[in-house]
């Protein structure tokens, strides 16, 4: 499917700062129409140009007239998702984010932040699958206080024994665990937290403007590394609550679950690929709250050049001392 703007009959997209559909060509609001609803297709339906659609992509743009394409077939059915985050950064304020973030790294290549290299990063909507929860902890174990005092010569020691008994439920609601391929899990885990009641029905609209994916893995899949996430959390809070004591025997600690649910979402990021000699260096960016995940390159020629300069100073400066120190 393809949004098109009612009254110029341009490509309309999601506009963050417009928070709503907008058509860059006109400057319409709210124009959209939906069109082209095909299936299976491997040609833009508007300018007939070859499009290379991967095995996970439910969105993309065309290379050759720009419009941006959602592949009906894999946003709907099986692959439609519950939830979504719409994009609240656009690419003008991620590319802004980008200079202010980076703006000290002195030796980054010239062209690190050049508006052509800004440029060439897309918004995409990474495929998660959000997992909740019911969990229960119970600790037993046997806790000791203990207190001193003197009285005239005498020094003395009480010892207190406790029973210590935890028995409670937590409940956990969206843990998060991403479902692409190419993305890399500690860099997703890195985007969190999101806020995650922002979170509206799907929509395919938000997607006009944007890349996407499918789930590539099953929740099945994954439920491991959300059930880790839960058990480390729950772990922490029932170590939290046995505090106070000078000694501490553990005789049970565990968490269990007791159900799992989980729903398809979608949560925006931004992704910039800066290639330098060969290497290339991805940053990614929250599309909600504008997190910064990435570290600038470094030019080997500008620290050079600094050290030139540096040493050129140091240089001039000796031969200024030593010129007055002579004609003194």
């Amino acid at each position: 499917m393809i949004f098109k703007c009612k009254n110029c009959g341009g490509n309309t997209v999601y506009s963050p700062e417009h928070e709503g559909m907008f058509c860059p060509y006109c400057e319409s609001e709210r124009s959209h129409e939906r069109k082209h609803d095909l299936t299976n297709i491997t040609h833009c339906p508007d300018c007939s140009g070859e499009l290379e659609i991967g095995e996970y992509t439910s969105a993309l743009q065309c290379p050759y007239c720009s419009n941006y394409i959602i592949l009906n077939e894999r946003v709907e059915g099986e692959f439609t998702p519950k939830k979504m985050i719409p994009f609240k950064y656009s690419k003008n304020m991620v590319k802004q984010l980008m200079r202010d973030n980076f703006k000290s790294r002195v030796f980054a290549p010239t062209d690190f932040l050049s508006e052509a290299r800004l440029n060439s990063m897309s918004g995409e909507y990474v495929p998660f699958w959000m997992y909740d929860y019911n969990a229960r902890c119970v600790f037993r174990g046997e806790g000791t206080k203990k207190r001193s005092w003197t009285t005239g010569e005498m020094h003395y020691t009480e010892t207190s024994y406790y029973n210590i008994v935890r028995d409670f439920y937590l409940t956990y609601e969206d843990i998060p665990v991403d479902a692409s391929i190419v993305m890399p899990d500690h860099i997703m885990d890195l985007m969190e937290p999101y806020n995650y009641g922002d979170m509206v029905d799907f929509q395919p609209e938000y997607m006009s403007g944007f890349n996407g994916q499918k789930y590539n893995m099953p929740a099945t899949t994954l439920e491991n590394r959300a059930s880790g996430k839960m058990r480390e959390s729950a772990q922490m809070i029932l170590s939290q609550s046995v505090t106070g004591y000078s000694t501490v025997t553990t005789h049970e600690s565990n968490v269990s679950q007791n159900n799992t649910e989980a729903r398809f979402c979608l949560l925006p990021v931004w992704k910039y690929i800066y290639k330098y000699k060969g290497t290339e260096y991805p940053f990614y960016i929250n599309g909600q709250t504008g997190k910064v995940i990435g570290k600038a390159p470094v030019s080997k020629a500008k620290v050079k050049a600094y050290g030139a300069t540096l040493w050129a100073s140091l240089t001039s400066i000796i031969l200024l001392i030593g010129f007055i120190v002579t004609n003194l």
